[in-house]
């Protein structure tokens, strides 16, 4: 008796459906410098003439165990957003302004609404980033995936100009450190926060008075993508050095900017950390310093500019709607003090 490949568990035509499904969200994110159509075996772009010597910035990351959330909810349409949020505020910390993104969808059975779900999300994100949706991957795993789950990745590149790149290497002792503020607990530490506050759908729903909130709203809120922040701000004020607070929170991340012999004094009282972090940092029992390598406390980039240029560069921050906080100084010395 013959086995077709669906008998196998892998149906072509539902990724047929999907394609159609998600055409239009992909559409919505070109930009001119894109040629061709969703459907190549590769994406084409082609790249305009604004940069004298042109570095390209590439990023890759994924969503992480958030998406179990997403499963127990069933909702699917935000965590799109986070996979392109997690690329495009990385290779924005060089100075670079995204190009195009691409994304990897893996499940053991696909469902073209999920999916198609899933890639609006995407879609958005990439709106949100300037970056076009040139292609991308969906992959039916029969066996490998747990029913109704399923893996999204992405991959992002950027362009600067070479004599543009921020790298950190200007940071000096009595640089200051502006903090710009996150919209929740972005995309890490999932796997601790999991364990504090369960995968009960019916009790995630249930409004919590500390939170101010029902906990799975808070839980599944999108990473905020910076993209058009910071590029507006390093046209406007001399920026040293940023980090993009994502796992290893403030302890790992902001010395990643710095040169040798430099470190850094955070005044953790300087701004009200949300509710959402206090409540984590009780449940888990942890200390003050656990607690800001594990998560971004509310802080989600973190900008270096030199004393003179503080109140400009807050500024013009505040004009493109962030919400800022002066964090601490660099210093001599090495890692980061939490006071």
């Amino acid at each position: 008796m013959a086995i077709s490949y669906k008998d196998s568990g892998v149906d072509v035509e539902r990724g047929y459906e999907a394609v159609r499904l998600m055409r239009e969200h992909v559409k919505s994110t070109y930009t001119e410098g894109v040629l061709g159509d969703i459907g190549s075996f590769g994406g084409f772009f082609q790249m305009g003439k604004g940069c004298k010597e042109p570095v390209l910035v590439a990023g890759t990351d994924g969503v992480g165990t958030k998406l179990k959330y997403a499963f127990v909810a069933d909702k699917h349409d935000t965590i799109g957003i986070d996979a392109v949020a997690m690329c495009v505020n990385d290779i924005v910390c060089q100075g670079a302004k995204p190009l195009f993104f691409l994304d990897y969808f893996a499940t053991g059975k696909l469902s073209p609404e999920v999916v198609a779900t899933v890639v609006s999300g995407v879609a958005e994100g990439c709106r949100q980033s300037g970056a076009a949706l040139i292609g991308g991957e969906t992959a039916e795993m029969p066996g490998f995936y747990a029913d109704g789950e399923y893996d999204i990745a992405g991959f992002a590149v950027g362009v600067v100009d070479k004599r543009k790149v921020i790298n950190g290497k200007k940071i000096k002792s009595g640089d200051v450190l502006i903090g710009i503020k996150s919209s929740g607990i972005h995309s890490n530490g999932y796997s601790l926060v999991r364990k504090l506050w369960g995968e009960d759908i019916a009790e995630l729903s249930e409004y919590n008075d500390e939170l101010g909130a029902r906990p799975i709203d808070v839980l599944l809120t999108p990473t905020k993508i910076y993209v058009n922040s910071i590029l507006a701000l390093i046209e406007k004020v001399k920026v040293k050095g940023i980090a993009h607070i994502t796992g290893g929170g403030f302890i790992e991340n902001i010395p990643r900017i710095f040169p040798e012999g430099i470190g850094c004094r955070i005044n953790t009282k300087s701004y009200e950390v949300p509710a959402i972090f206090r409540i984590m940092q009780k449940k888990a029992g942890i200390k003050k310093e656990q607690a800001y390598n594990t998560f971004n406390m509310g802080i989600g980039m973190v900008v270096c500019v030199a004393k003179k240029d503080v109140d400009a560069a807050i500024a013009q921050l505040e004009s493109t709607g962030e919400e800022c906080v002066v964090l601490g100084k660099t210093c001599k010395g090495s890692g980061v003090k939490l006071v």
